[in-house]
C-alpha cells in the first residue's frame, strides 16, 4: 500500500505517529514561512504543513504544489495550534518529511469544493471531477448504503437474487423501448427492458417463489429531473401471497431502510384508495405531510349568477391555514401561478376569513357575508385562514388545484424534506384512455392501454366489467408514496391464461398479435403458474428522496442531461458507415445496384 492512514481517520490519539498519507491537493495556503495544504482523498480531508525555518527545501516543495496534484506525504502527526472544528481531521497536521508528487494535474475548470463555481453543464462534462467533492461522494456513499441494507432485508425474508436479460423482445406496451440492431440476425432488433416483468413472472412459474433484483432499466421518455432514460428498480415478486402480503413485507424494507440509513423510525402506513386521492389531492401521489384536502363547494356557490361558478362542473376549495393576511401582491402571484400554461386554470377566486370573523372574497359583488360564511363552514375554515378556490372541468380543475396546493405547501413551509409522510395508494383504474400520450407509440393513441401493464390482475369483482365498461375496472395494483414522491408501485398479477388473454382483447390485441408479442407468458402459464404479485422500487427516487435532494442526477454517478445526452462522453453519437452497413442499417453502392 502506498499508505499507511486515509486523510479522514487520524485523530489526536495518533500524535507522535510516522504515518504515509496519499490523496489530491485541494488547496494550499502560503504564508511566507509557512504552508498548509489540505491533502483530500475519499475519506476526508488533512492539513499538511511545511516550516520555513525547520525544513526549507521541503516547504518549497510545498509551495510548488498545485490544485489536485496527487501527491504522498510522509511525516508526523502533530496536535494544530489552529484548530478546525469543522472537519473530523481538525485537531491534528501531519508535519511533511518527505513528499512525492505522483501526477501533475492541469487547473480544474472549476473548484473541487461543496461550494462549488461550476455550473451543471460544466460539471457534468468533467464528470469525474465532481465525484471529487464530498457532496457528491456522499450521495453515492448514501446509495450505497440504501443497496447493502436493502439485499440485507431480502436476504432474511428469503428473496433470491436473480439476473435477467438486458437484451430482450421489443414490445408495444408502455413507454417506447430503447432498440440494439443484431449484426448477426440482421432485420432483426433487441430492445432494452423497461423492467424486467415478463421475466420476474416466468421466475414465479419456475419455483423461485421469491425474487429480487436491483436493475437497470431503460425507457426512451422525455425527461425530468426524476426520470433519466436508464434508472435502476429494486424489483421484486413473489408467490402464493395476496395484496396485503406484498405491502406488510416491503413495508417493511422502507421502514427498515429509513431505521438503517436515517435513524428515522415510520409508523404502519395508511391505506387511501384511488378514488379518495384523486378526490381531496387531485393526483394519485399526494403529499400528505400538510392536510390542506380539497372541499368541493358546488352545493354552496351555484345559483346565485356568477357565471364562472353556475357553468363549472367543479367548484373546489383548498384552506391555507393563517394565511388571511396574504396580500393582494400575493394574491396576483398565486393567480398567475394558476393560469400558467402548464397548470391550465383560468383564474383564481379568494375568501379571507379575517382574525376579527369578517370575511372578504374576490367575488362580494355576487355573494354577501352569509352566503360566505357557507364557505367557511364547509371549508372547516378558522379565523386567520384563507380559502383559494378553482372552478372549471372536474378534471382539469383537480389537477390545478394540485399543483396550487403543492404550491401553498411550499410557501407555507409545511413541506419539510427532513419529515417523511408515507402511505399506500391501492384500488387503481386497470385501465386508462390514452388520447395520444407523446411518450407512449402513436399506434396506442384512442384506445386503451394499461394503467401499470398489461399483467396486472383487475379485482376479481369486476372482471365482469371489462366487456361493458373497461374504464370502472379496478386493478389490484398499488403504489408507495413517500411526501408527494412515488417511490415504488406494484400488482396481483394475472397468471390465468384465459383472463389474459382476455386483458390482451381489451387493450386491442389481436390473438395473432398477443401470440408473437408474449406467446412464450401465455404459454408458460398453462404450466402450472402459481398466484403471484410483486413490486418495483424506483431505486435512483428512493436515494434523492433520502438525501433530500430533487433530482435523481444527484444520486447517479454518471448521469445524463434532460436532453438524454451524456456531456463526458459526448453519448448518443454517430457510429461509422463501416458498422451501419454490418448492421444492414444502410446499403453500399453495389447493393444499391444490384436491388
Amino acid at each position: 500500500m502506498l499508505r499507511s492512514h486515509t486523510c479522514g481517520e487520524l485523530r489526536l490519539s495518533d500524535v507522535s505517529k510516522e504515518v504515509v498519507l496519499c490523496g489530491w491537493v485541494q488547496t494550499s495556503r502560503d504564508l511566507g514561512g509557512l504552508t498548509f495544504v489540505d491533502l483530500r482523498d475519499r475519506f476526508g480531508v488533512t492539513q499538511l504543513s511545511f516550516n520555513m525555518d525547520t525544513d526549507p527545501v521541503m516547504c518549497e516543495k510545498g509551495r510548488q504544489l498545485g490544485r489536485e496534484f496527487v501527491v504522498q506525504a510522509k511525516g508526523e502527526v502533530v496536535e494544530r495550534s489552529n484548530k478546525n472544528k469543522t472537519i473530523p481531521t481538525g485537531e491534528i497536521e501531519i508535519i511533511v518529511k518527505e513528499l512525492t508528487v505522483l501526477n501533475k494535474s492541469v487547473t480544474p475548470p472549476f473548484t473541487i469544493e461543496d461550494q462549488t463555481n461550476g455550473g451543471d453543464e460544466l460539471r457534468m462534462k468533467y464528470r469525474y471531477l465532481d465525484l471529487r467533492r464530498q457532496v457528491v461522494r456522499k450521495n453515492l456513499e448514501l446509495r450505497h448504503r440504501m443497496a447493502i441494507e436493502t439485499r440485507n432485508y431480502l436476504d432474511k425474508q428469503h428473496f433470491l437474487e436473480v439476473e435477467t436479460p438486458v437484451l430482450i423482445k421489443s414490445t408495444p406496451e408502455g413507454a417506447r423501448d430503447f432498440v440494439v440492431p443484431s449484426r448477426m440476425n440482421q432485420g432483426q432488433f433487441y430492445a432494452l427492458p423497461q423492467s424486467p416483468q415478463t421475466f420476474k413472472q416466468l421466475l414465479m412459474v419456475s419455483g423461485f417463489d421469491r425474487y429480487y433484483q436491483i436493475v437497470k432499466c431503460f425507457r426512451d421518455e422525455d425527461l425530468r429531473a426524476d426520470r433519466q432514460p436508464e434508472f435502476t428498480q429494486i424489483d421484486c415478486e413473489m408467490s402464493f401471497v395476496e395484496q396485503e402480503d406484498i405491502l406488510n413485507t416491503f413495508e417493511g424494507l422502507v421502514k427498515h431502510l429509513f431505521k438503517t440509513v436515517k435513524g428515522v423510525d415510520i409508523p404502519e402506513m395508511p391505506r387511501m384508495s384511488y378514488a379518495d386521492a384523486m378526490k381531496y389531492y387531485g393526483n394519485d401521489k399526494p403529499d400528505t405531510r400538510f392536510e390542506m384536502r380539497f372541499t368541493e363547494l358546488n352545493e354552496v356557490v351555484k345559483g346565485v349568477g356568477f357565471k364562472v361558478f353556475d357553468e363549472a362542473e367543479l367548484v373546489v376549495a383548498i384552506c391555507a391555514k393563517g394565511a388571511a393576511d396574504y396580500t393582494r401582491k400575493q394574491l396576483d402571484e398565486l393567480t398567475d401561478f394558476v393560469k400558467r400554461p402548464q397548470i391550465g386554470a383560468t383564474g383564481l377566486v379568494y375568501a379571507r376569513y379575517g382574525n376579527d370573523g369578517s370575511i372578504k372574497s374576490s367575488v362580494d359583488k355576487f355573494y354577501n357575508e352569509d352566503e360566505l360564511k357557507k364557505w367557511v363552514k364547509i371549508c372547516n375554515a378558522e379565523l386567520g385562514d384563507l380559502l383559494l378556490i378553482l372552478a372549471g372541468n372536474a378534471e382539469k380543475t383537480r389537477k390545478a388545484m394540485s399543483e396550487l396546493r403543492l404550491e401553498m405547501g411550499n410557501r407555507l413551509g409545511l413541506r419539510d424534506k427532513n419529515t417523511f409522510s408515507c402511505l399506500w395508494v391501492v384500488d387503481f383504474p386497470l385501465l386508462e384512455w390514452n388520447e395520444g400520450d407523446t411518450n407512449l407509440l402513436a399506434s396506442l393513441a384512442g384506445r386503451w392501454v394499461a394503467k401499470h401493464h398489461p399483467f396486472t390482475s383487475p379485482k376479481p369483482e369486476d372482471i365482469a366489467l371489462l366487456d361493458s365498461d373497461p374504464g370502472a375496472v379496478r386493478a389490484n395494483a398499488y403504489d408507495m408514496v413517500i411526501n408527494g414522491v412515488e417511490v415504488g408501485g406494484g400488482s396481483i398479477r394475472i397468471y390465468n391464461k384465459d383472463l389474459q388473454a382476455k386483458m390482451f382483447s381489451v387493450l386491442g390485441f389481436t390473438n395473432e398479435e398477443a401470440q408473437k408479442q408474449f406467446g412464450f407468458l401465455m404459454n408458460a402459464f398453462e404450466f402450472g403458474a402459481p398466484p403471484h404479485g410483486g413490486i418495483a422500487f424506483g431505486f435512483d427516487r428512493l436515494c434523492s428522496l433520502f438525501g433530500g435532494a430533487d433530482s435523481i442526477r444527484d444520486f447517479i454517478a454518471f448521469p445524463k442531461n434532460n436532453a438524454g445526452r451524456d456531456m463526458m462522453i459526448e453519448s448518443p453519437s454517430e457510429i461509422s458507415e463501416e458498422q451501419l452497413h454490418e448492421l444492414k442499417l444502410i446499403l453500399r453502392q453495389d447493393e444499391v445496384k444490384k436491388n
